[in-house]
């Protein structure tokens, strides 16, 4: 290995291991910090050229979730997302189907727009709705977090991991929504009988529930306009537009208006995640062009992940150990040498994604409910979360890969 070839691995090692983590002890960096400071590393030792590193970032995945990011910001400050809560829950007029409502309600939506933006709608209304009829928050918390990921499998739109191996693999959003929505909805039933089982106590008793959601001030005519938005995109999704350059229309559409002040929108774009991801394509790139020969790539035939379960037990544990987004781009330079490169970024894309849920740490959707109830004064513990988390996981990753493997 030549010396540059060992900073590079270095420079990818730290980089990833703080991706993984979250932070640099000593050092107040972030992950996105972390990712631009990895990918200025790899220019910085000649890794790649400036122009070399551009090329690198795939523009496609930062303007769809960028695009998406501006559309949910629009629905999220707007009211609709809080009125669309507000009529589901105030139907659900027993526990069991409290839990339906939420499940339902957090996974289609996850399916059509970005998961975390989801959560951190869903999770404040569950809080307080549970806290008004006083029924025990905790399932119907995690039914948020686990539905959000389950949910979000079914679409390119669903998660960044998802929007990375649109643009990485050309699979158009139709035949990755025929493949992988099956999946999803398994995984919705999966939640709701699990999380019954589970926390049997709170559904033991059938009780008269009369849930109530504030719907707050609503932007009737912004509400409206984002609704035909929205089913604008779907159409165009669907239809074979770019999703790019459909979500970047869509969001630009909705700032033209005179009732939102755009900051409020801004406000609601997670600017770090897209520093990171710019971070991380440089790293990557800069790793793939130092340290993996052509031989290199082609053995990945020896590690057997052209087999689908493999490939699936693979992904689940890496995306466990660094992060689902770090561990496809990880990836990315593996699967087209593999056999049926289609069906492996689709078993990459769903095993990444309902990995997520074995754990509290799985996902950022997770952690985002969790924070979202500990600011509400609820705790969500990583034990109570783990009771669910482990069998929907095992459960809802193999369905997938038989799945994929036997009926794709």
């Amino acid at each position: 290995m030549t010396l540059m070839g060992a900073a590079a691995l270095l420079i990818l090692i730290l980089t990833y291991a703080g991706v993984a983590i979250g932070r640099i002890p000593g050092l107040r960096l972030d992950r996105a910090g972390i990712a631009l400071l990895g990918g200025a590393a790899m220019i910085a030792i000649g890794a790649l050229s400036m122009e070399d590193a551009y090329r690198a970032i795939n523009f496609d995945t930062i303007t769809l979730l960028l695009g998406m990011m501006i559309v949910v910001a629009h629905l999220k400050v707007s009211g609709a997302f809080r009125g669309l809560g507000a009529v589901a829950i105030e139907h659900a007029h027993a526990p069991f189907m409290l839990l339906v409502m939420v499940t339902l309600l957090t996974g289609v939506l996850s399916a059509f727009l970005v998961n975390d933006a989801i959560c951190l709608v869903m999770a404040p209304i569950v809080v307080h709705v549970t806290r008004v009829i006083k029924r025990n928050p905790i399932p119907y918390l995690i039914a948020t977090a686990t539905a959000s990921n389950c949910g979000s499998v079914a679409t390119i739109t669903g998660n960044p991991q998802n929007m990375v191996i649109g643009a990485l693999s050309g699979i158009s959003y139709p035949a990755f929504s025929a493949a992988l929505a099956p999946v999803a909805l398994f995984g919705l039933v999966a939640v709701v009988v699990i999380i019954r089982i589970v926390f049997r106590a709170e559904f033991a008793r059938t009780v008269q529930l009369t849930p109530e959601v504030s719907r707050g001030r609503m932007h009737k005519g912004q509400v409206l306009k984002a609704v035909v938005v929205c089913i604008g995109l779907a159409i165009a999704f669907f239809a074979g537009v770019p999703v790019a350059k459909a979500a970047l229309i869509g969001g630009a559409i909705l700032l033209l208006t005179r009732a939102i002040k755009p900051e409020r929108i801004y406000r609601e774009i997670d600017g770090p995640l897209l520093f990171m991801f710019a971070g991380l394509f440089v790293v990557v790139a800069g790793a793939e062009k130092t340290l993996l020969s052509p031989d290199m790539i082609a053995s990945a035939r020896n590690l057997g992940l052209d087999d689908v379960w493999r490939l699936s037990g693979f992904t689940a544990v890496l995306s466990n150990i660094m992060s689902n987004v770090p561990a496809v781009l990880a990836l990315r330079p593996f699967i087209p040498g593999l056999e049926n490169p289609e069906r492996a970024w689709l078993v990459v894309a769903m095993s990444s994604t309902l990995a997520g849920n074995f754990t509290l740490l799985g996902s950022v959707a997770n952690l985002i409910v969790a924070e979202q109830a500990r600011a509400a004064g609820t705790t969500l513990s990583f034990g109570a979360f783990f009771k669910v988390g482990l069998p929907l996981t095992l459960i809802t990753l193999a369905a997938g890969t038989a799945w994929l493997a036997f009926g794709f």
